[in-house]
Order: structure tokens, then sequence, then C-alpha cells
């Protein structure tokens, strides 16, 4: 199981990553980059930037920047291509099974556009993001 929210991340200490520009990014859609040696997808979308790990805990299938982008009772969410099981962009929690999730990474956007990654949290044995 995969660890779930870095946006509680001290991201004052985090070492950031250069990982795409914001001119590669299309909204609505997932862009697959590698931050601190992982795959990471990075979406777009009318609510910011946001970045999950890209494998999909269900099918261990590196897939999750070409799912679907989608609006899921109040939450954004990317739906996997493989098993269709939807994660919360802002917090990677998968909606079907909370016991599921997936690193949330921080990112930020400096003025020329370029967009660079902060490691997540840590794993606890739930699988969840240390606080």
């Amino acid at each position: 199981m995969l660890p779930r929210n870095g946006s509680n991340l001290d991201t004052q200490e985090a070492a950031w990553q250069a990982v795409c520009h914001a001119d590669d990014l299309i909204p609505g859609m997932g862009v697959c980059a590698r931050a601190h040696g992982h795959q990471i997808a990075i979406f777009l979308t009318d609510e910011g930037l946001f970045a999950l790990d890209n494998l999909d805990p269900f099918s261990q299938a590196a897939i999750l920047a070409r799912g679907l982008v989608c609006d899921l009772k109040g939450r954004m969410v990317v739906a996997s291509p493989m098993y269709k099981q939807h994660f919360c962009l802002q917090t990677g929690l998968c909606i079907e099974d909370e016991s599921m999730s997936v690193h949330s990474w921080p990112l930020r956007r400096d003025a020329g556009g370029m967009i660079s990654a902060a490691m997540p949290l840590p794993l606890r044995e739930n699988g969840h993001a240390c606080a």
C-alpha cells in the first residue's frame, strides 16, 4: 500500500526538483514526469496543480497520468484507466477504498513557469502519510 497526502510537508525545508514546464501541461489531462527517482502524474485543473504517484496500487501499473480527470461528489479526482478506481487529486486517497491511497506530491511553479516537486511524507504502517 502507498501513502497519501504529502500536502502537509514543510515545504520550506523540502528539496525541490524541477519536473516540467507549465507549457507542457494540458488542462484536465495528466503528464508523467520523474521526481526524486519516482514517476509522478501531474495534473492541471481549474482548481490548480496536483501531483500523485503514477503507480496505480490496484493494478501495479504506472498509468495514473493517463487517467480521466473529473469532479466526483465535489472532489477533483483521477480515474485509473485500469480498474477505474478514483483517487482524490488533493489527498491521493482512493474514493472507493479508503484503505488505499497514493502519494500526493507538493508542487510549486516559479515565475518562469517551471514546475518543481518536493518529496511527499514517508509511509506509516497503515499506509497513510506521516504528519
